[in-house]
């Protein structure tokens, strides 16, 4: 077989490859970019002749997707705060529309990223390119109309909690729940111990885990009264704060940023599951860090705010749930705090972070957070929706069988 290869070579038998698939895959913010990263790499995985490209963050682009727009160059936090990107975001939206028309690539993946993403949803649809929503936005918990467009723009939907796959009910067979991805990433890179010695801490240190979020505007609001949430806690319980950072920001960035002296505070990097895990409380920002929190079985406290005008705005499109916090949503009742807006405050975070230090309720919190696992599906969801996808596309997958 080798030598009749070589004798078509020889006579000129040049048989063409067959075209590559074109993804376009967008995803505009940090758990989004994580979840896409882990998309992108098992679709290649299953058919590495597949092109990416589109709106990617670090992890998608290591994971091989050509960044047409940098998600940090997009991704703001509320409808105010969008002032300072609002330019870009319209070219980016303007750039991704030409290419659909233009390109007209094999598939479009959308990863939450929920205004963007709805209009490009649209866009993809008009342009007659085939639509997979992954990470479906959270329209159960504001604006319940935009279910029917959700379903009218998206050919496949893939969703991760399994409420909203009754949610999209009319939408048959082309909504499926496919389990949560934060399964198969919330893992500890090393035990309590070794996470301890890893951070030159005492091996008896008790931990105070601090997650201001991801984005700017968040550690603006949130890292200055978590600061002295953490220093009362410090003083008063002899924890030791540890700052997580998010990949997508630099220690530099945290005094700029917030205005605040981290004299005593570790700020820790590339390790947020382990110091979480070993932590005896967290307070984490509304989002998804309060999910990963959660699987890792540390009690917190979730702090949401933003400024006066966004959450004035928010207050009235909110209407479809009780709680803000996942862990909350998920177990139908505040297993965890919530303080939000005027309620975030030094003394009312260390106040409510200390609750969680004391037995019986640290105890009942931790198996209510235990519980949360049960409702998000089995592992695998990255797979799922690679077969998805490769489906669509009507590609094969050499991972089948």
């Amino acid at each position: 077989m080798a030598l009749a290869s070589e004798m078509g070579a020889l006579h000129g038998d040049e048989r063409p490859r067959p075209r590559r698939r074109r993804i376009m895959i967008v995803a505009g913010e940090a758990s989004g970019d994580m979840h896409g990263a882990d998309l992108v790499r098992e679709i290649a995985a299953r058919d590495p002749d597949c092109e990416f490209f589109g709106i990617a963050g670090r992890y998608m682009r290591n994971a091989g997707v050509r960044a047409l727009i940098r998600a940090e160059d997009v991704a703001g936090l509320g409808l105010t705060e969008l002032a300072s990107t609002i330019q870009r975001t319209a070219g980016a939206m303007l750039r991704l529309r030409s290419v659909l028309r233009r390109d007209h690539p094999d598939l479009l993946i959308l990863i939450d990223f929920a205004e963007f993403n709805m209009m490009l949803a649209a866009a993809g649809k008009s342009a007659g390119v085939p639509v997979l929503y992954y990470i479906t936005p959270q329209v159960w918990a504001w604006r319940r109309g935009r279910v029917r467009k959700l379903m009218e723009r998206a050919d496949r939907l893939a969703v991760v909690l399994p409420f909203e796959a009754q949610l999209y009910a009319k939408a048959g067979e082309r909504a499926a729940f496919v389990g949560h991805p934060l399964l198969d990433k919330v893992q500890v890179a090393q035990g309590r111990a070794q996470t301890l010695q890893r951070h030159h801490l005492p091996p008896d240190a008790r931990l105070l885990a601090l997650l201001p979020g991801s984005r700017r505007r968040e550690i603006r609001y949130l890292l200055p009264p978590m600061i002295d949430a953490a220093r009362i806690l410090s003083r008063d319980h002899r924890l030791i704060p540890c700052l997580a950072l998010a990949h997508t920001l630099e220690p530099g960035e945290l005094v700029r940023l917030a205005g605040v002296n981290l004299d005593g505070i570790r700020v820790i990097q590339n390790d947020t599951y382990s110091i979480v895990a070993a932590s005896e409380v967290a307070m984490v920002a509304s989002g998804t860090a309060t999910l990963e929190t959660a699987l890792l079985g540390c009690p917190m406290v979730i702090a949401y705010k933003m400024s006066v005008a966004t959450y004035f705005v928010a207050r009235l499109l909110v209407t479809g749930v009780s709680f803000i916090g996942m862990p909350n949503i998920l177990a139908g009742a505040e297993i965890v705090p919530e303080l939000i807006q005027s309620q975030v405050t030094g003394p009312r975070l260390a106040h409510a972070a200390a609750a969680l230090l004391r037995e019986p309720l640290r105890s009942r919190t931790i198996d209510a957070l235990n519980r949360i696992r049960n409702h998000l599906g089995a592992p695998g969801a990255a797979a799922r929706v690679a077969a998805m996808a490769l489906e669509m596309m009507g590609a094969p997958d050499h991972r089948a069988g």
